[in-house]
């Protein structure tokens, strides 16, 4: 079994580097970051009517799920990783972002139709509401280009590049990843209703 996880390891890191693909996608990468940055940062001023009948309402439990189901997939990746298993590290690492682009597609459709909901608590849980989302905005407006460049640098076969950048860049995604949905349920435990 140790010999079959060395041969796949070794069957990776074998692999050219595409260094001509991976400076395209690292400016496809920069003009995504800047539009999904200008568009979230831009979402408490935009405001889209839905026709009749339709409604976003029920997005955040989703997206939440979402965002939880992704910090569970990124633990299964690093443990792969560690075990050698690379087709199984470079599946689970596809579906974490897969699952984080639909987290973000659900969070800006949800923020750009309804009012934007203020924490109702007080006290100690508001404190800590407010300190999670302060720095889970933080980490996410900060790892949301450094995810796409590790994604790209393994994608291309960059990979002591990916190495170097997922040593930080996965213990800040999966910060994202976790007090999400920890910061919805504490907003959700506080509000009326």
């Amino acid at each position: 079994m140790l010999r079959g996880m060395n041969d796949e390891r070794a069957e990776f890191l074998e692999r050219p580097a595409d260094d001509v693909r991976a400076r395209r996608l690292r400016g496809v990468a920069w003009g995504v970051s800047a539009i999904v940055l200008l568009l979230v940062g831009g979402m408490q001023r935009i405001r889209i009517e839905l026709p009749d009948g339709w409604s976003t309402a029920g997005l955040p439990p989703i997206y939440s799920a979402l965002n939880a189901l992704c910090a569970v997939t990124l633990v299964v990746a690093v443990i792969c990783v560690k075990r050698g298993r690379l087709r199984w590290h470079r599946r689970a690492m596809t579906v974490a972002l897969a699952l984080s682009v639909l987290f973000l597609l659900g969070y800006v459709a949800y923020h750009v139709t309804n009012d934007p909901t203020r924490y109702a608590g007080q006290g100690p849980l508001r404190t800590l509401y407010l300190a999670l989302l302060a720095t889970h905005i933080v980490a996410a407006a900060v790892s949301f280009p450094c995810i796409l460049f590790t994604f790209i640098a393994a994608w291309t076969n960059q990979f002591q590049r990916h190495r170097r950048l997922a040593k930080w860049v996965f213990p800040l995604w999966l910060y994202v990843a976790v007090t999400g949905p920890v910061c919805y349920l504490l907003l959700h435990s506080a509000s009326p209703g």
